[in-house]
Protein backbone atom coordinates (compact mmCIF):
# COMPACT_ATOMS: atom_id res chain seq x y z
CA UNK A 1 0.00 0.00 0.00
CA UNK A 2 1.39 3.41 -1.14
CA UNK A 3 0.99 6.10 2.45
CA UNK A 4 -1.00 8.94 1.18
CA UNK A 5 1.06 11.83 0.46
CA UNK A 6 0.39 15.76 1.64
CA UNK A 7 -1.92 18.05 -0.31
CA UNK A 8 0.10 20.89 -0.40
CA UNK A 9 -1.37 22.46 3.12
CA UNK A 10 1.43 20.59 5.25
CA UNK A 11 4.67 18.65 4.02
CA UNK A 12 3.63 15.47 5.65
CA UNK A 13 1.39 12.49 4.75
CA UNK A 14 -2.34 12.50 6.25
CA UNK A 15 -2.44 10.51 9.24
CA UNK A 16 -5.22 8.08 8.54
CA UNK A 17 -4.94 6.31 12.05
CA UNK A 18 -6.20 9.53 13.62
CA UNK A 19 -8.52 10.06 10.96
CA UNK A 20 -10.15 7.04 11.70
CA UNK A 21 -10.12 7.60 15.37
CA UNK A 22 -11.91 10.80 14.88
CA UNK A 23 -14.47 9.05 12.22
CA UNK A 24 -15.65 6.30 15.31
CA UNK A 25 -15.90 8.99 17.83
CA UNK A 26 -18.16 11.38 15.54
CA UNK A 27 -20.27 8.53 14.31
CA UNK A 28 -21.49 7.15 17.74
CA UNK A 29 -22.84 11.02 18.62
CA UNK A 30 -26.91 11.22 17.74
CA UNK A 31 -25.33 14.73 16.07
CA UNK A 32 -23.69 13.33 13.32
CA UNK A 33 -25.75 11.24 10.23
CA UNK A 34 -22.78 10.22 8.55
CA UNK A 35 -18.77 10.62 8.44
CA UNK A 36 -17.08 9.01 5.96
CA UNK A 37 -13.07 8.73 4.92
CA UNK A 38 -12.38 9.61 1.11
CA UNK A 39 -10.16 10.61 -1.01
CA UNK A 40 -12.29 13.03 -2.71
CA UNK A 41 -10.43 15.27 -5.36
CA UNK A 42 -7.15 13.64 -4.37
CA UNK A 43 -7.45 14.54 -1.02
CA UNK A 44 -7.76 12.24 1.80
CA UNK A 45 -9.94 13.84 4.52
CA UNK A 46 -12.92 12.78 7.16
CA UNK A 47 -16.07 14.37 5.67
CA UNK A 48 -18.52 14.73 8.43
CA UNK A 49 -22.31 15.15 7.67
CA UNK A 50 -24.36 16.54 10.89
CA UNK A 51 -27.97 15.21 10.77
CA UNK A 52 -30.67 17.56 9.56
CA UNK A 53 -32.57 17.26 13.13
CA UNK A 54 -30.00 18.92 15.06
CA UNK A 55 -30.44 22.08 13.10
CA UNK A 56 -33.04 24.55 12.30
CA UNK A 57 -34.92 24.21 9.04
CA UNK A 58 -32.64 27.22 7.84
CA UNK A 59 -29.79 24.92 7.43
CA UNK A 60 -30.34 22.79 4.31
CA UNK A 61 -26.96 21.19 5.24
CA UNK A 62 -23.89 21.27 7.31
CA UNK A 63 -20.77 19.52 7.20
CA UNK A 64 -17.21 19.32 8.78
CA UNK A 65 -14.32 18.14 6.47
CA UNK A 66 -11.07 17.13 8.56
CA UNK A 67 -7.47 16.89 7.32
CA UNK A 68 -4.91 15.71 10.29
CA UNK A 69 -1.13 15.13 8.84
CA UNK A 70 1.68 13.11 10.33
CA UNK A 71 2.96 16.09 12.18
CA UNK A 72 -0.45 17.39 13.53
CA UNK A 73 -0.88 19.84 11.12
CA UNK A 74 -4.49 20.13 10.53
CA UNK A 75 -7.35 21.54 8.40
CA UNK A 76 -10.96 21.17 9.88
CA UNK A 77 -13.55 22.72 7.74
CA UNK A 78 -17.34 23.65 8.86
CA UNK A 79 -19.65 24.40 6.16
CA UNK A 80 -23.24 25.25 6.91
CA UNK A 81 -25.53 25.87 3.52
CA UNK A 82 -28.53 27.78 3.40
CA UNK A 83 -30.99 28.81 0.75
CA UNK A 84 -29.45 31.56 -0.31
CA UNK A 85 -25.97 31.60 0.87
CA UNK A 86 -23.35 29.45 3.00
CA UNK A 87 -21.90 29.89 6.39
CA UNK A 88 -18.39 28.72 7.19
CA UNK A 89 -15.30 29.08 9.30
CA UNK A 90 -11.49 27.04 9.27
CA UNK A 91 -9.36 25.93 12.23
CA UNK A 92 -5.56 25.46 10.71
CA UNK A 93 -2.30 24.38 11.85
CA UNK A 94 0.02 24.68 8.92
CA UNK A 95 3.22 27.00 7.85
CA UNK A 96 1.65 29.47 5.54
CA UNK A 97 2.51 33.04 4.46
CA UNK A 98 -0.91 34.76 5.70
CA UNK A 99 -0.63 34.26 9.35
CA UNK A 100 1.50 32.07 12.07
CA UNK A 101 1.12 28.25 12.17
CA UNK A 102 -2.58 28.07 14.08
CA UNK A 103 -4.87 30.11 12.96
CA UNK A 104 -8.60 30.42 12.03
CA UNK A 105 -10.52 31.64 9.30
CA UNK A 106 -13.27 33.27 10.63
CA UNK A 107 -17.21 32.93 9.52
CA UNK A 108 -18.94 33.74 7.85
CA UNK A 109 -16.81 33.21 4.51
CA UNK A 110 -13.65 31.97 6.14
CA UNK A 111 -11.33 34.54 4.78
CA UNK A 112 -7.75 34.56 3.90
CA UNK A 113 -6.11 36.42 6.23
CA UNK A 114 -7.52 34.45 9.10
CA UNK A 115 -6.54 35.30 12.42
CA UNK A 116 -4.03 33.94 14.55
CA UNK A 117 -4.77 31.45 16.76
CA UNK A 118 -3.39 28.86 19.48
CA UNK A 119 -4.70 25.36 19.56
CA UNK A 120 -3.88 22.44 21.93
CA UNK A 121 -1.67 20.09 20.66
CA UNK A 122 -3.77 16.57 21.17
CA UNK A 123 -6.29 15.89 18.09
CA UNK A 124 -8.74 15.08 20.73
CA UNK A 125 -8.70 18.40 22.73
CA UNK A 126 -8.56 20.20 18.97
CA UNK A 127 -11.93 17.94 18.43
CA UNK A 128 -13.42 18.64 21.48
CA UNK A 129 -12.62 22.81 21.15
CA UNK A 130 -13.99 23.02 17.78
CA UNK A 131 -17.39 20.73 18.13
CA UNK A 132 -18.01 22.80 21.48
CA UNK A 133 -17.84 25.90 19.05
CA UNK A 134 -19.94 24.27 16.81
CA UNK A 135 -22.40 23.54 19.49
CA UNK A 136 -22.59 27.23 20.13
CA UNK A 137 -23.13 28.02 16.42
CA UNK A 138 -26.18 25.79 16.29
CA UNK A 139 -27.76 27.67 19.81
CA UNK A 140 -27.12 30.49 18.26
CA UNK A 141 -29.12 29.60 15.12
CA UNK A 142 -31.70 28.25 17.18
CA UNK A 143 -32.13 31.27 19.09
CA UNK A 144 -32.18 33.34 16.20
Amino acid sequence: MVPPTGDGSSPAPIDRPILEFLQTRLIATQQVEQAVITDTNGHLELRVTFAQPYYPVLVDEATLAVRWYTNDDFKIHYREVHAASAWECRWDRHRNPHNTRDHFHPPPTAPTLGEDASWPTDHRDVLTLILDEIEQRITTLWDE
